[in-house]
């Protein structure tokens, strides 16, 4: 009697789950009611695959990963063009293979041959991959995967170049704004580090897409939405205040618009919006350069500004008393705007 069905399987090569990997996701591609007990079995293919690829790269907590396997895996990955099918399928994939999927994208860009990463060179080689995971912040299933897929591949400067200059960066102007919380937020998270990671390729999209982006952006930090106001608030604040943006800031507060949007969220029934709000403000009254439109809706509306200055506090402590100091300033300066001469509109 034989037990030799017992003997565990030899181990894969790189290369053989890689050809495996590939052979499963291209085995998705059925589409008829007549091919779902295929493709069911296919879905439980790639779900096995990724798990061994999961323990190839990462080990299963016992036995470390074999770091010449890594890279063997990572080249072969690339050179069989699996990361395109990758991304392709994912909407395809059920849940567990695409937390599966999700944990090594991570390694697998992050993985170094020398100085070079080919998962990045790939990527870097086809662009148009970045693109369907913009996209795809609209199908529910795989939004936060697409996201945190995505939040990793932002953090190499010439994939969020790419991203910014892209048609599909406009986008995340809708996305912030889903009825989805969850995936709004996570949106959001994506749409904060495309214009704070890099602070020198954010710089030169905004000097390149100036009127555009904060005529949209001029929605966000007006919407219904209290999150998004704050959020979008928030942000505007530390990418204006990046020393690469000084260009950006110093143009922002010339423009009586703008100035018009912060005198609002003075007035926003949320405290916090109105101390962010404050921060930003207080820098187009300081201006010692302020154009004439500015020094005129300034005196115009000098008495309910001042009122509102007034009665913004912060609460106890060291913040409270810098913003006490910085709003006396503040009040100091446009009261004396509102006496200069010839200011009538």
């Amino acid at each position: 009697m034989s037990f030799s069905f017992f003997k565990p399987s030899r181990p894969k090569t790189p290369q053989e789950l890689v050809k495996v990997i590939k052979d499963s996701l291209m085995a998705l591609d059925t589409k008829t009611v007549a091919e779902v007990k295929s493709l069911e079995k296919a879905l439980e293919e790639v779900e096995k695959n990724f798990v061994t690829m999961r323990h190839m790269l990462s080990g299963d907590g016992e036995v470390e990963p074999n770091m010449d396997q890594v890279s063997q895996l990572t080249l072969e990955i690339c050179k069989e063009d699996v990361i395109a099918l990758l991304i392709h399928k994912l909407p395809i994939l059920a849940w567990e293979a695409r937390k599966d999927l999700v944990h090594c994208w991570f390694v697998l860009l992050r993985q170094k041959d020398g100085s070079t990463n080919c998962c990045v060179q790939y990527m870097e080689n086809h662009l148009e991959l970045l693109d369907f995971l913009v996209v795809w912040y609209d199908n529910k299933e795989i939004a936060l995967n697409c996201g945190t897929m995505l939040r990793e591949c932002i953090k190499v400067p010439s994939l969020a170049k790419y991203i910014l200059e892209s048609p599909s960066f406009e986008l995340f102007f809708k996305y912030v704004e889903l009825p989805n919380f969850d995936i709004a937020s996570d949106a959001f998270s994506t749409f904060k580090d495309l214009l704070t990671k890099h602070a020198a390729a954010a710089s030169e999209f905004l000097t390149a897409h100036y009127d555009e982006f904060f005529e949209q952006y001029e929605k966000l930090l007006s919407s219904a939405n209290y999150v998004t106001r704050r959020q979008s608030l928030k942000l505007l604040s530390e990418f204006l205040l990046e020393p690469p943006n000084s260009h950006i800031m110093k143009r922002y507060i010339l423009e009586v618009r703008h100035l018009k949007i912060m005198m609002t969220l003075l007035k926003d029934s949320s405290k916090n919006i109105q101390i962010s709000a404050f921060h930003i403000f207080k820098v187009f009254v300081a201006n010692p350069n302020k154009p004439r439109e500015i020094k005129v809706i300034l005196a115009k509306n000098h008495e309910r500004l001042l009122a509102l200055l007034h009665n913004l506090s912060a609460g106890k402590g060291a913040d409270d008393e810098q913003l006490e100091e910085e709003k006396e300033l503040i009040i100091k300066e446009i009261e004396r705007v509102s006496r200069l001469p010839n200011l009538e509109s």
